[in-house]
């Protein structure tokens, strides 16, 4: 239907849009009325030039003569006509009992090209109704096309283990058609696929490759041409190892944003023409050149190319909603995504991020005098940590993998890309890395005096108090202060920012004047645009854990945030986040913390060797600060700018009280000045055993 217009539009053969304004027995199209585009773009298709508007809730009617899974198309092109501004419309979609669009509105920016909205319903013979309705009363609806068609026999296969078109509880909505390593295509459904490059997590981590000749079909009882055109398949992205050695990232990665509201359901379509076996694949011809390939896993079994991805939202029923059970399209338990034979030593397994950052395993060796150690000053998540020099004498810290730690190349690379992308003062530096044979290496600029966690409550010092440097104050505040604009620097950058999502003690360190650098980037994730964006990988380390994200899965920058407060926490405490005491109250750091911030006696549980050396109002605006950051809700939290400021002002505060006390200036204005706090009995758990409850897990948790 070529909607409030009255002459039909042909766009391709057998493609003919209808003029609605002549109704007949096949349609009607509800009370409304219909505009015409005064002053078209040049280049506009003719289908573009009218409208129907809906001021209140009406449906446009179809006659089906018969049962069966049809594709419904609703284009959307906004123009103005005598003060009316179709951009200006917000109005929500419905058919056959499932929501279509709700408070949809077609972006102001859409000046040449139309929006299409797709979707793939059940519908029976009879009357079949699409309602459009104004989200407000003060809006409107409208619509400049409709299209609506049955979909060839076995379109979604029978044997697909969720067959939403084939039952009356589900309708779906396409968000994603992509076509894998080949350009935008158009196929006989008049379906738009476009390339792959967009949504690649890692720019050029897989090689496109091409076929020139003719596809066997696959023996499946569906017709091929019709769920994707040969021109499609003909295409893919291949990861491989190659006779040289040479590695792409082992495995291709695919972002797509999508809405935590809905089920989804991923189709991904394969031919092989890759493998050089005719026992294998579907393709009629077979590349002769020698290469290793490499093997996509999968719980179903295993597939060499991926030509093209599909992705579809399951719509949402308006009537009596059942609650849907999440069903995760992953193994339960942990294993490897990917197998590669491999015959020879792979050379670079970053050669794609040409970041001009590698450094011989030679020379990484002569610095760290073979992994001496003596060398060593530090094991994380990622392996262990080796103080090394140069050539140049630059003194650095280096990390050096181990795969019994349970972090490997996915970390190496993330922290690699992150860490070439930012520069700030308050984050540590990668001078290099290194990749040879099974090496996985970072190079960073060495910090002199460690992990913040050291100064607090080390090993060392638990066993010998007398051991730990004190650290003022005032020192602490600045600590805080640094590590929280860097954390800000990471959540303003471009792309949503970044999400640092291992906030903790020992991930900020220190150097020889005590100025804080935050590290450790291996669990980041690149900031998601979408705020309905879901996290499938619940990773992070115990106690420091957002428990909103350990409950929704939902990261965002608050989960960083509330991973701040416990560091807080930990600065005023000189504690651990999570302590084995028979005082189930204290073993959470954040619970006991808030218990006594809301009882106005956050003293009794600080370091002893803070006593009387805070001021009352620095000390009440850190609890401040430490209550806000902890909010069980993350909209409710401050962004890190925020917190920068709060941190700013309890550091004015200790300052004033100290300038104050020295020159004894208390009777100009009236006001007396605040003492510091009286030393009191303490009631801090620094002298607590240590635990590793703070190891990092990385875990993916799966609904019963």
């Amino acid at each position: 239907m070529n909607c409030g217009s009255d002459t039909n539009v042909d766009l391709e053969e057998y493609r003919t849009f209808v003029g609605d304004e002549n109704s007949n027995t096949s349609f009607s199209v509800g009370k409304s009325k219909s505009i015409h585009n005064e002053n078209p773009l040049p280049g506009t298709s003719p289908l573009y030039h009218t409208a129907r508007i809906y001021t209140k809730i009406s449906s446009y009617m179809l006659d089906i003569t018969q049962t069966g899974s049809y594709l419904v198309r609703l284009h959307f092109f906004p123009f103005s006509f005598k003060g009316t501004h179709l951009a200006d419309a917000l109005f929500n979609v419905s058919a056959s009992n499932f929501s279509l669009l709700t408070d949809f509105r077609v972006p102001n920016s859409t000046t040449e090209f139309p929006v299409i909205k797709e979707f793939f319903l059940t519908i029976a013979a009879g009357n079949f109704e699409i309602y459009f309705q104004p989200a407000e009363e003060t809006t409107f609806a409208f619509v400049n096309a409709i299209e609506a068609f049955l979909l060839p026999p076995n379109f979604f296969m029978d044997n697909s283990t969720i067959p939403p078109l084939q039952t009356k509880d589900g309708a779906l909505r396409t968000l994603y058609r992509i076509n894998v390593g080949g350009p935008e295509v158009n196929d006989t459904l008049w379906r738009n696929w476009v390339p792959d490059d967009d949504y690649l997590a890692f720019g050029g981590s897989g090689a496109s490759r091409s076929f020139g000749g003719e596809l066997h079909e696959a023996s499946q009882g569906l017709i091929v041409q019709e769920i994707a055109p040969d021109s499609v398949y003909k295409t893919c992205k291949e990861a491989r190892v190659d006779n040289k050695g040479a590695s792409n990232f082992p495995n291709i990665t695919w972002r797509f944003n999508v809405s935590k509201k809905a089920r989804h359901l991923v189709r991904l379509h394969f031919c092989d023409f890759i493998s050089e076996s005719p026992d294998h694949g579907v393709c009629g011809e077979h590349e002769t050149k020698k290469h290793l390939a490499l093997i996509i896993g999968s719980a179903g079994g295993v597939a060499l190319v991926l030509v093209l991805i599909l992705l579809f939202s399951l719509c949402l029923r308006l009537k009596r909603p059942k609650p849907v059970k999440a069903e995760f399209l992953y193994g339960k338990g942990r294993s490897s995504s990917w197998i590669t034979e491999r015959t020879e030593n792979a050379s670079s397994k970053v050669t794609n991020l040409n970041l001009k950052l590698k450094i011989s395993l030679a020379e990484i060796l002569a610095a760290t005098h073979n992994f001496n150690p003596k060398l060593l000053i530090g094991e994380g998540g990622f392996g262990k940590v080796y103080k090394g020099t140069l050539e140049s004498g630059m003194k650095v810290a280096v990390k050096r993998s181990d795969s019994s730690h349970g972090q490997g190349l996915p970390e190496f690379q993330t922290e690699i890309m992150v860490l070439s992308k930012i520069q700030h003062r308050h984050l540590v530096s990668l001078v290099g890395y290194c990749d040879e044979g099974s090496e996985m290496i970072l190079v960073f600029e060495f910090m002199e005096k460690g992990t913040l966690r050291e100064h607090l409550y080390g090993k060392e010092s638990l066993r010998n108090p007398s051991a730990k440097i004190e650290l003022t104050w005032k020192q602490r505040l600045e600590i805080c202060i640094g590590s929280a604009k860097g954390i800000h620097y990471l959540h303003t950058g471009p792309d949503g920012g970044i999400f640092h999502r291992d906030v903790k003690s020992t991930n900020i360190l220190l150097d020889e004047h005590y100025v804080a650098k935050v590290a450790d980037f291996g669990l980041s994730q690149l900031g998601m645009p979408d705020p309905d964006h879901i996290s499938v990988g619940l990773k992070g380390s115990f106690g420091y854990l957002d428990p909103e994200y350990f409950r929704t899965f939902q990261l965002t920058n608050k989960s960083d945030v509330y991973s701040f407060g416990v560091v807080l926490l930990e600065v005023l405490c000189a504690r651990p986040p999570i302590v084995d005491s028979q005082q189930r109250e204290e073993i959470n750091l954040a619970e006991w913390g808030m218990f006594w911030q809301k009882e106005g006696q956050l003293e009794k549980i600080m370091d002893p060797l803070l006593a009387g050396h805070i001021n009352p109002n620095s000390l009440r605006k850190f609890g401040e600060i430490v209550e806000m950051c902890l909010k069980p809700q993350g909209t409710d939290r401050p962004n890190m700018i925020d917190v920068c400021w709060d941190l700013e002002y309890a550091m004015q505060l200790q300052q004033t009280a100290v300038h104050r006390e020295a020159h004894e200036d208390n009777t100009a204005t009236g006001v007396s000045s605040d003492s510091a706090l009286p030393l009191m009995q303490n009631m801090s758990s620094n002298t607590f055993p240590m635990d590793d409850y703070s190891d990092t897990t990385d875990t993916v948790m799966y609904p019963n």
